[in-house]
């Protein structure tokens, strides 16, 4: 009789187990991110809004030469230039007139040229005036870089302000040749990298897809959100939902192909929007472009957390990168390239972004599948989806103007300095974990 009794109780208990009240919380507040995300997304990519504009927290130079000089001008976003120098800036302070001079002189000290063989140029910074750059207030000066012979040749160009003190900050400079009505990418100035080679005759294909390349790989290595939100996708990758939970799944061939999946359909998402946008058949604003971004990694921490569409992480990684691809192009938007060239640096920069992609993938992919099969891995995937929920929050908060600046920033940044070291020190803790008899073989 308590055999009988136990076995018409067991579906009650698995009914419970499967629709218990934090399943059917944790679902509800999935399907409702996702769907808010969708919409927001929808409404974005519809937007009549100009699609020249280049990313938030982003530098622009752009260059113009010409037989006896180079002129441009450099596009600071106030934000970004009020943290790296700790002062309450804003677009009304910034032209005061002993600001701007301050400012003026802060961006000279910051710039230079050089020739190929070292003779420095004559850097002169002058002007000073706010413009909307997609919604974004930017402080915008004219910049003029003369030779010592009278004559231009291709030089180096070195630039640091901003990035010197904020590490996440990026600066895109373009070149357009005398002669020429379209701008050519020439490379992106980071924490690592403040001096670039510019030719001054204008790029050739050949150079310009390798820059494409490069600015590509610099993108996504330096772009913390897009780091963490391809993190979040492999954390649940080793795993399988059963039941409203993570559990561990013993079949490696599975584990892989999981992860080629979410990878390529990562891959296609983001590729279908940077080339439409890119190609200007589709616009989207900025800010909301970045704060889609920082969503993304909010819904794919907490599903990280708990499974929000069990089986389902290709769809979101497909549906997001549809959103990542809208801040990739975002980068490019802003060069008024012609069509043509704009088709060579579109292959590659988005060949950087995936030869990028693949690199992380094969730094972390294996630790993870180690962790998967050990007793730390639940303690490790949350601990790691909690702090990318946390700064994802941030980073919303930040782009939504709830906040003036990311109280974090300095935590993402860390990141960046030292990627190699966070995969090593995750490599260790897997390696030593796999060491322990103990601690092999649970169910997560």
């Amino acid at each position: 009789m308590h055999a009988i009794t136990r076995l018409r109780a067991a579906p009650r208990t698995r009914q419970r187990l499967r629709h218990s009240p934090l399943d059917r919380w944790a679902a509800r507040i999935g399907t409702l991110l996702v769907c808010l995300a969708a919409l927001t997304a929808t409404l974005t990519i519809l937007a009549p809004t100009r699609a020249d504009a280049h990313p938030l927290s982003t530098t622009a130079i752009l260059l113009d030469a010409a037989p006896d000089r180079v002129t441009g001008k450099v596009e600071l976003p106030v934000d970004r230039l009020a943290l790296a120098l700790d002062q309450p800036l804003t677009a009304k302070t910034v032209v005061q007139p002993a600001k701007l001079e301050e400012l003026r002189r802060y961006v000279l000290g910051h710039t230079a040229a050089a020739g190929p063989d070292g003779t420095p140029w004559t850097t002169t910074v002058s002007g000073g005036r706010v413009e909307k750059i997609d919604g974004v207030d930017h402080l915008v000066f004219d910049l003029v870089l003369r030779p010592p012979t009278g004559t231009v040749h291709d030089f180096r160009l070195t630039y640091d302000a901003i990035v010197h003190h904020l590490l996440s900050h990026q600066i895109l400079v373009s070149l357009r040749p005398d002669g020429s009505d379209s701008y050519t990418t020439v490379g992106l100035l980071d924490w690592q990298q403040h001096t670039l080679a510019i030719p001054a005759a204008g790029a050739s294909t050949e150079h310009g897809f390798a820059a494409a390349v490069r600015l590509g790989i610099r993108h996504i290595a330096s772009g913390a959100d897009h780091l963490l939100f391809l993190l979040m996708l492999l954390l649940p990758a080793p795993l399988l939902a059963r039941r409203g939970r993570w559990v561990r799944a013993d079949d490696l061939r599975r584990n892989c192909r999981r992860v080629v999946h979410v990878v390529t359909a990562f891959a296609i998402g983001h590729s279908i929007t940077l080339a439409l946008a890119a190609l200007g058949y589709i616009s989207a604003p900025t800010r909301v472009v970045e704060s889609l971004i920082a969503l993304s990694i909010l819904v794919s921490g907490i599903h990280a957390v708990r499974p929000l569409v069990p089986g389902g992480e290709t769809w979101i990684a497909a549906g997001f990168g549809l959103m990542h691809g809208l801040a990739f192009a975002a980068l490019l938007g802003d060069l008024d390239l012609g069509r043509g060239s704009l088709v060579t640096t579109l292959l590659g920069f988005n060949l950087g972004i995936e030869l990028t992609q693949l690199m992380v993938v094969a730094l972390l992919m294996p630790s993870l599948l180690v962790l998967s099969q050990t007793r730390i891995y639940p303690a490790a995937r949350l601990t790691v989806a909690t702090i990318g929920i946390v700064l994802a929050a941030a980073w919303l908060a930040e782009r939504t103007t709830l906040l003036p600046d990311n109280p974090l920033n300095h935590i993402s940044d860390a990141l960046i300095a030292h990627p190699f070291l966070v995969a090593g020190a995750l490599a260790a803790v897997a390696a030593a974990s796999w060491s322990v008899p103990d601690l092999r073989t649970t169910k997560t």
